[in-house]
């Protein structure tokens, strides 16, 4: 049987992507990330609305302080984070993107850098201004330790913090 183009590859190719710069071009496009954090063991994933430093060192965003989410990163604060491009169609296979963010998840108290991430959160997301006000809302650094992006189903690039 012969592949066409289209066909969807069965192995790992190394991309040459450059991670940073699509890591920037999906927090342009993209609103929403998925979380996932460490419940005792077990995965746990949270849909969050998100925001990329203009450094691209971390990332921000909120939650409610009694959520489990939030209590998972009080225990251990090793997270990761997805975002992706799909459409959920049949063409999504070789043309969606996601990128995949590991990191460290800090709560940050307020002061200076909590109004600056603040500032960056709230450009994003301006309809979240009086969420994040709240007594009841922490806000969420995570610091970028390794990015993995994957297009055309198999091909990878990676970026690693130093």
């Amino acid at each position: 049987m012969r592949r066409s183009e289209e066909s969807i590859p069965d192995r790992i190719k190394k991309g040459t992507a450059l991670v940073l710069e699509r890591l920037n071009a999906l927090d342009k496009d993209q609103l929403h990330a998925v979380l996932a954090t460490d419940a005792d063991g077990q995965p746990y994933t949270s849909m969050i609305a998100y925001a990329l430093t203009p450094d691209k060192k971390g990332i921000v965003f909120v939650t409610p302080k009694r959520t489990q989410k939030y209590k998972n990163v009080l225990k251990n604060n090793r997270v990761s984070l997805l975002i992706d491009t799909r459409s959920n169609t049949k063409k999504d296979y070789m043309s969606t993107e996601s990128l995949t963010i590991l990191g460290n998840a800090i709560p940050v108290r307020k002061g200076g850098k909590w109004s600056e991430l603040k500032g960056i959160f709230i450009r994003k997301h301006p309809k979240l201004n009086e969420i994040i006000h709240s007594p009841e809302t922490k806000l969420i650094f995570v610091k970028i330790n390794r990015c993995i992006h994957v297009t055309g189903f198999q091909t990878v690039s990676e970026w690693i913090s130093r």
